[in-house]
């Protein structure tokens, strides 16, 4: 299974009437699986009566896949319950780690990239996609702080985890420009060293910026509109490997549906357009 390459929005239970009602011409919804995972209730009932009319991508944002903490067996038995219930086309997850010791950061914090490093993610998730019995993708993170003893670039970080594991990638292209940003780099240049035929999905999302005596930081916020260096970056991307699954992350100060609905149809303009274009 697969995701219409199409725009996808996150699912915000506020939203499902407005869904209901309307059915917008949309590729597919995305959840949170860490808000799935009770056995029953109106969250159930909601993603089921979605699950009728669109395809699905269900988001981890709580393995740890990064932390040097064995995988949390309650929460991958939690996890593969919902994804056998829902048969999601996709699962993703972070290159990040979130809990160690038992104790949960409620954040999702960078890893050094190391041959340590890497030999415990490809392990995480060897064991992650064995468990589910699916291929997962691995997103990109959103970082604020470099680790001198990093010996691999991030590109080639995710390039070999792809090799070894045979996972997908997933873009966040506004964690891209993020990073890039607070590390004072050039996104074009990590894109073009980016394993694009690994992709398999892309997120777009919104941040905040504040300005510091070194310069601009930006935080991956996503509670606002997608940034126009943004989608030019998610253009550019789209001319190079077509059309894909893209997602429109709005997880924060959530407004009104239209108005997600306005990034999908900005995202949906940039993706048909390439179709004519290869097609042309």
């Amino acid at each position: 299974m697969t995701l219409p390459r199409k725009p996808g929005l996150g699912f915000k239970p506020e939203h499902f009437p407005a869904i209901a009602e309307t059915k917008p011409n949309l590729g597919f919804f995305e959840i949170h699986a860490e808000n799935y995972m009770g056995a029953g209730g109106m969250p159930h009932a909601m993603l089921q009566r979605l699950r009728e009319d669109y395809a699905v991508s269900i988001h981890g944002v709580g393995l740890s896949i990064g932390g040097p903490d064995p995988l949390d067996r309650d929460h991958l038995a939690r996890l593969k319950t919902l994804c056998d219930r829902y048969e999601p086309e996709s699962f993703s997850e972070h290159l990040a780690w979130a809990s160690h010791g038992g104790v949960w950061m409620h954040d999702l914090l960078p890893l050094p990239y190391t041959q340590e490093t890497l030999a415990i993610v490809c392990d995480h998730i060897d064991e992650l996609q064995d468990h589910l019995g699916r291929r997962m993708l691995l997103e990109n993170p959103a970082t604020y702080v470099l680790f001198d003893n990093s010996d691999i670039p991030e590109t080639e970080f995710l390039t070999e985890i792809s090799r070894r594991t045979g996972c997908g990638l997933l873009l966040d292209v506004n964690n891209v420009f993020v990073s890039c940003v607070n590390h004072r780099q050039d996104p074009r240049a990590y894109l073009d060293a980016f394993p694009l035929a690994k992709i398999n999905e892309i997120h777009l999302a919104g941040h905040e910026e504040e300005e510091l005596p070194s310069g601009p930081l930006l935080i991956d916020s996503h509670g606002r509109e997608v940034a126009e260096p943004v989608w030019a970056l998610y253009g550019e991307i789209v001319s190079k490997i077509g059309p894909l699954p893209s997602l429109i992350e709005w997880d924060n100060d959530v407004p009104a549906f239209a108005v997600l609905m306005a990034e999908a149809e900005r995202a949906r303009s940039i993706l048909e357009g390439q179709s004519h274009a290869l097609a042309s």
